[in-house]
C-alpha cells in the first residue's frame, strides 16, 4: 500500500514548466514533446552503460536507472523525462520470479492461473520501494527545471503477463480467466492494483512531477469487458497518486474504442496511438480532456520530408483538444537514429 501518509504534502517544483501546464489543459506557445522509451535502446550511451547488467537489476540500481533516464534529456532536449523502470518492476518486488528474456520480454517460470496461485502472490513490502524512491530522488535533483514522469503499468497489463507467463498479443488466457473465476480475476487485479498503485505514488513521493499509466494490452478487449472487469482496478491503482494531486496520463495500445471509459478512470490526459486522429480523439472526448501522441513511431525512419508532413498533421489535429503533448504512438524504435529524434524536438519547438 501507499505510504504517502508518512511523507509530506507533494509540492510540484516544476508545476509552470511546459508539461506540466499542458497536462492540466494549458497551450502553451510551442508545443511540449517527450518520447516514450526515450531513455535506453535507440542510444549509445545506454547500450553502453547497460553492457553486461539485466534489464530489472538496471531498474533496480538506483544511480544507472537515474542516469539512463537523463540521457536522452541532455541529448534531444525534451521536456520531460520519463522515469527509466518497467512494468514488472513492482512483480520483482514484491518477490515474483520474474526476468526480462531478450527479444521477447517478461517471462515468469510460474504463471498464475487459480486462485489457489492468486492468494499465494506475496503483499508488496514498502521498504522494497527504496530503490525506485532513491533513484527518482537523484533523477530530480538532477533535471532541474525539467519535470520526471512516473510510469506504472495498469493492473490489466501486469495480469495478463502473471496469467500468460509472458507476452501475448491476444491474451486468450487472461481473458478466459476473467470470466471462468470472476473471483480469482478479481482477486488477481486488486494485487496488481494495489503493487502497482505503490510503485507509481512512491515515484511521486520522491518527487516526479506527474504520472503514466501504461495498459499495454487493453486493446484485446472489448469495451463491455474494459468497463465491467479492469476500469475499476485502474482506477484503484490510480487512487495514491491522485491523492498526491499531480496530473496523470492513461496510455494503451488499440485502445481508440475504449478512450472515454479509459479515460473515465480519473485520469487528466489520454494518451493516443498512432491509429486513431487526434482530433477525432479528441472529439470523442467531447473536446475537453488534454492529449499526447501521435507520431507514428514507423515514420522516425522515413526521409524527413515524410515524417515532417506528418508530425505537421498531428499538431494540426492536436490543437482539437485543449492541449497536446506531442508523443509518439508507442516507443521509440531500437534502431531509430538518435539525430531524427534531436531534429524532431527542435522542429516542435519551432512550430507555430
Amino acid at each position: 500500500m501507499s505510504t504517502s501518509s508518512a511523507h509530506p504534502p507533494f509540492i510540484d517544483r516544476n508545476a509552470s514548466s511546459a508539461l506540466v501546464r499542458a497536462y492540466r489543459g494549458e497551450r502553451g506557445e510551442s508545443t511540449p514533446v517527450w518520447f516514450m522509451r526515450q531513455a535506453g535502446r535507440s542510444l549509445p550511451e545506454y547500450r553502453e552503460l547497460r553492457m553486461g547488467t539485466d534489464m530489472l537489476d538496471a531498474c533496480l540500481n538506483p544511480a544507472m536507472a537515474s542516469e539512463i533516464t537523463l540521457q536522452p534529456v541532455r541529448r534531444h532536449g525534451v521536456d520531460a523525462a520519463i522515469f527509466f523502470s518497467d512494468i514488472v518492476i513492482p512483480v520483482r518486488l514484491a518477490g515474483v520470479d520474474v526476468r526480462i528474456v531478450p527479444g521477447r520480454g517478461p517471462v515468469l517460470e510460474n504463471p498464475v492461473r487459480s486462485a489457489a496461485d492468486v492468494a499465494a502472490l506475496p503483499p508488496l513490502d514498502p521498504d522494497a520501494l527504496a530503490p525506485i524512491r532513491e533513484a527518482v530522488g537523484l533523477t530530480v535533483d538532477a533535471l532541474g527545471a525539467t519535470p520526471l514522469i512516473g510510469f506504472a503499468g495498469a493492473p490489466y497489463t501486469l495480469a495478463s503477463y502473471l496469467v500468460e507467463g509472458g507476452p501475448s498479443k491476444e491474451q486468450m488466457l487472461t481473458r478466459a480467466m476473467m470470466h471462468s473465476d470472476p473471483d480469482a480475476w478479481a482477486a488477481l487485479l486488486s494485487w496488481c492494483a494495489e503493487i502497482t498503485g505503490a510503485f507509481l505514488a512512491a515515484q511521486i513521493e520522491a518527487g516526479a512531477s506527474a504520472g503514466q499509466l501504461f495498459d499495454s494490452w487493453a486493446g484485446s478487449l472489448s469495451l463491455a469487458d474494459y468497463t465491467a472487469h479492469v476500469a475499476p482496478f485502474s482506477q484503484r491503482a490510480i487512487a495514491p497518486a491522485r491523492a498526491l494531486g499531480v496530473p496523470l496520463v492513461h496510455f494503451g495500445i488499440g485502445t481508440g474504442e475504449l478512450l472515454a471509459a479509459m479515460h473515465g478512470i480519473g485520469v487528466d490526459v489520454m494518451g493516443v496511438d498512432w491509429r486513431l486522429p487526434l482530433d477525432e480523439a479528441s472529439r470523442r472526448l467531447g473536446d475537453a480532456v488534454p492529449l499526447q501522441g501521435n507520431v507514428d513511431p514507423a515514420l522516425l525512419a522515413a526521409p524527413w520530408p515524410v515524417l515532417e508532413a506528418h508530425v505537421r498533421d498531428v499538431l494540426a489535429r492536436g490543437k482539437a483538444a485543449p492541449a497536446h503533448v506531442l508523443n509518439l504512438g508507442h516507443g521509440v524504435p531500437p534502431t531509430t537514429d538518435p539525430d531524427v529524434l534531436t531534429r524532431l524536438v527542435e522542429f516542435v519547438h519551432t512550430h507555430a
